[in-house]
């Protein structure tokens, strides 16, 4: 297939960077360890760690995992938020020569369970806060090691302070009893005691399980190899050049990692990218605090800024965040899910710094497309693919749709997983007998490359038969003033088959429904316009910020069935 959006690179992106540069992650994370020793990797809570400091931290805590008897390529799962041992344990694991299951610390025993037997786990790092779920369900697991982290392990005196607040007085660590964990400093310092075996890696060795939200039935492990990562953070940082090259030049990169790192937007985008460049995260333990975050960030002068929709809107309605300095801010990606244009056009005039839409998923690594890095302007598509990648819009019997024609969204490039951990009918179910991967979105391409998202297939909304795509339907609820957030579902209709349902957050109180409905009549054509519009205080959302629609879908069907 001709690659027709290559004419659209900004200068200097290369069409096809060198994917094999490296034969592992661990080659990649030496090379900057022992480049960078000085250099600052990773900020958290006024504590930073260097990248020496990373590399003996991981070295000791790698000897200690080998010491259990744990054999290469097993699963070791991370259950943390984004504090500084979340990188040490995934630095360690991966020189261990193990791989890393990340898991969300929100999970319900439920999901916990299903997560570790799937992966067959042997060992979890976990926070304190956090292991009241995992004491419920380990015993039905194959974790048999558990080192248990605190706030403060790694935040030196102060974290005496911090642990003090967290335990006692703002309780957040609910009672647990697991009498063989071992204290991830206890850890930390056995290893130091002993010596890392360093395991023969290659590109094929597995690195990350990457458990995707399980929209579509189970939850399932997406298996990423070390190629697949190290070719996708050699994409992400081909592709962030021109906005690096742009002035003021910076000495080193700063990125802002309020993404969860056990997501793979931040484990890419922020973690190996950064390290890759010589770069550090600020790492924000909880977002959801806007206050708490907007303080941190008025400590640094951050340049790259990648989050999702609702985050960024979050920030921009809290009124300190105009008052931050921007001046060394150069790019910010959008991700996860749609960005919608109010928010954009509100980010480029508070920022100066337009916001750069992208798309992957869990399964590529996760970047397929991209916007221009160096873009003045919000384009409303998911952008271009980036180098090596292959993007072909096809129909259901697999045929390339003409361009401008909606249709799935399938991809080919390095960064593609190697299939949905031991499920080979899950894999065959997405892959082409071409070697694409089905993401099951439906988007546009037009005749310049770049692609628009119109909907996941299953979003899809059938009114009398003409097709309506909630992303659209939301752009325009969001773009009314009264508005802070809305999702909108399809509803059963006795007339039309279905209807369109918007669920709203208020921004301005006196909003009424009325304003919503004529809103939208003036934007859209009327089979688009909601049917039924229902207030909301907030909307179901995952720990990374994305509207749970499919909730909300669930919570309309009981409704209507009983």
């Amino acid at each position: 297939m001709e690659r027709i959006w290559l004419k659209q690179y900004p200068a200097g992106v290369p069409a096809d960077v060198d994917v094999n540069q490296y034969s592992s992650l661990v080659e990649l994370l030496e090379e900057s360890f022992a480049k960078f020793r000085d250099r600052k990797a990773f900020y958290c809570m006024d504590k930073s760690i260097t990248y020496g400091e990373l590399d003996a931290m991981s070295v000791a805590l790698g000897a200690y995992l080998q010491s259990l008897g744990i054999q290469k390529g097993a699963r070791i799962a991370i259950m943390m938020p984004n504090v500084l041992q979340h990188p040490v344990a995934t630095s360690a694991i991966l020189r261990a020569g193990y791989a890393v299951v990340n898991v969300n610390p929100l999970y319900t025993p439920r999901e916990l369970e299903h997560q570790l037997k799937d992966s067959g786990a042997e060992a979890i790092f976990i926070l304190e806060n956090f292991a009241s779920t995992l004491e419920k369900v380990v015993a039905k697991t194959s974790v048999k090691h558990v080192i248990m982290g605190s706030m403060g392990d790694l935040l030196g005196f102060k974290g005496v302070i911090v642990n003090f607040v967290v335990r006692r007085v703002k309780k957040m660590v609910p009672a647990f009893s697991i009498p063989s964990a071992v204290s991830f400093n206890d850890a930390l310092a056995k290893g130091r005691q002993l010596k890392l075996t360093k395991p023969k890696l290659g590109p094929d060795d597995v690195a990350f399980l990457q458990y995707t939200g399980g929209t579509t039935g189970v939850s399932k492990g997406a298996t990423l190899l070390h190629r697949n990562i190290l070719a996708n953070v050699l994409q992400n940082d081909a592709w962030l050049q021109p906005a690096l090259a742009k002035p003021p030049i910076v000495d080193q990169l700063l990125i802002v990692c309020a993404l969860p790192l056990y997501h793979i937007f931040a484990l890419t985008a922020c973690f190996l990218l950064a390290v890759r460049a010589g770069g550090a995260n600020l790492l924000i333990p909880n977002p959801r605090d806007m206050g708490g975050f907007i303080k941190e960030l008025k400590k640094y002068q951050v340049n790259s800024f990648p989050a999702v929709n609702t985050l960024y809107n979050g920030l921009l309605n809290h009124p300190e965040f105009a008052t931050l300095d921007f001046t060394k801010l150069k790019s910010c990606f959008g991700g996860g899910m749609a960005v919608q244009k109010p928010v954009a056009d509100k980010w480029l005039a508070v920022t100066g710094t337009a916001l750069s839409e992208g798309y992957g998923l869990s399964e590529t690594s996760p970047t397929l497309t991209c916007n221009p890095a160096d873009t003045d302007r919000f384009s409303g598509s998911i952008g271009l693919p980036v180098s090596n990648t292959y993007i072909a819009i096809r129909d259901d019997d697999g045929n390339d749709v003409p361009l401008g024609q909606p249709g799935e969204i399938c991809a080919k490039g390095p960064q593609v997983m190697a299939g949905y951990w031991n499920r080979p009918e899950e894999t065959a179910k997405v892959m082409t007998p071409d070697g694409y991967f089905r993401t099951g979105d439906i988007g546009i391409m037009s005749p310049d490359g770049y692609t628009k998202i119109v909907d996941r297939k299953k979003d899809m909304i059938l009114v009398s038969g003409f097709n309506v795509f909630p992303n659209e339907v939301e752009e325009v609820i969001a773009s009314h003033p009264g508005v802070l957030e809305c999702a909108v579902i399809g509803v059963t209709d006795a007339k039309s088959g279905e209807a369109v349902k918007a669920f709203v957050v208020k921004k301005d109180p006196n909003l009424t429904v009325q304003d919503v409905l004529k809103f939208c009549a003036t934007e859209l054509t009327g089979y688009k316009v909601p049917k039924i519009v229902e207030f909301r205080t907030d909307l179901p959302k995952t720990p990374v910020g994305k509207i749970l629609r499919r909730e909300l879908r669930d919570e309309a069907q009981k409704a209507a069935a009983a």
